[in-house]
């Protein structure tokens, strides 16, 4: 795996773009990896991010199928038993509950089952659509249900650089690996080197450092928790941004560090409130009775509301987490600064 600091950051392409980089590199050196799902020869479909594969690799390893959730994933399972390493592609997350079943019980429990002999290397992409009227069947963010089954690693990347480490880190994985995007992070740019290279799974990371108040948040809320710890950095806020990159496994140590420093925590997860993975962290935390006794303020949780997502424009923008609300905690948490 190369670290960060040895490659070449000289070049800045999109969340999207990133994702494509890594499936074209994987595909190029692993003859094992295939990519199968629905629309994964349509170029705007998934953000640019499977554009021209299956012109470059062929349609027998870029893989467009009608629409079947359960036999794609089916298929995908079947074929990381047998030594492939196939990607299978959810183009809308809320049809994963289709495929359940291949994931759950037995891409999980293969491995299980056999006694460690048995791997299943599958990368099962899922991405959260958002926004633009969609309404209740194709705006669901489910990875806390994914969260809760023994077997499966849960990552949710929120920069390009970490949606192309990561990928790779899955494909390259023995584990099944449920690899999470959100469209609303398609467009998002950064610096991201040309080279093979691994984000570690289970690694969180700081994305600004402060005092008054820690933050853990998850994909495109941790964007925008980012840019508002810097823009209140200016009136005085001093706050720590943590992303978990990872939920499961997840980096706790580096969520109690921040927290001990604190002493004050929010949690930002844009999936609902109920059982998600907001209350989790929560749980943690109070179950290490040391570092919950140094809080000074409750815990907060920044989540949906435990309601379907609307399809009118005004009710979305109520839905929907955004700079205005996290400002708005962040200050409720803290207090009014002189």
């Amino acid at each position: 795996m190369f670290l960060k600091k040895r490659l070449k950051m000289d070049r800045t392409i999109s969340y999207g773009l990133a994702i494509n980089e890594a499936f074209e590199q994987m595909l190029k050196k692993d003859k094992k990896v295939f990519l199968i799902g629905v629309g994964v020869n349509s170029p705007w479909y998934m953000g640019m991010s499977t554009k021209d594969l299956d012109k470059k690799f062929g349609q027998d390893r870029v893989i467009d199928i009608p629409i079947s959730e359960n036999a794609i994933t089916g298929i995908g399972v079947g074929a990381a038993l047998a030594g492939m390493k196939p990607i299978v592609n959810h183009p809308r997350m809320d049809f994963m509950y289709y495929a359940f079943d291949p994931i759950i019980n037995h891409a999980t429990t293969a491995s299980y089952m056999f006694n460690g002999k048995v791997n299943v290397p599958i990368t099962i992409r899922g991405i959260i659509n958002r926004g633009g009227e969609q309404a209740a069947q194709h705006s669901q963010a489910i990875q806390a249900m994914f969260n809760h089954v023994p077997g499966l690693k849960v990552v949710m990347p929120s920069t390009p650089y970490d949606a192309k480490g990561l990928l790779i880190a899955s494909i390259n994985d023995p584990d099944p690996v449920i690899y999470i995007e959100d469209r609303w992070l398609y467009d998002e740019k950064e610096n991201v080197p040309e080279e093979i290279y691994e984000v570690p799974i289970g690694k969180g990371v700081i994305r600004t450092k402060g005092s008054h108040l820690t933050i853990v948040a998850t994909s495109y809320t941790c964007m925008l928790a980012t840019k508002i710890a810097t823009e209140l950095k200016i009136k005085g806020y001093d706050i720590e941004v943590i992303d978990p990159r990872t939920i499961k496994p997840l980096d706790k140590a580096i969520i109690f560090k921040s927290v001990k420093k604190t002493k004050k925590l929010l949690i930002i997860d844009a999936a609902w409130k109920t059982g998600g993975f907001a209350g989790e962290i929560v749980a943690i935390i109070s179950e290490h009775k040391e570092l919950f006794n140094q809080l000074t303020k409750p815990i907060c949780r920044l989540t949906l509301p435990d309601c379907h997502a609307p399809a009118s424009r005004v009710l979305e923008q109520e839905y929907y987490i955004n700079k205005q609300k996290i400002e708005q905690k962040i200050i409720e948490i803290i207090g009014e600064l002189k």
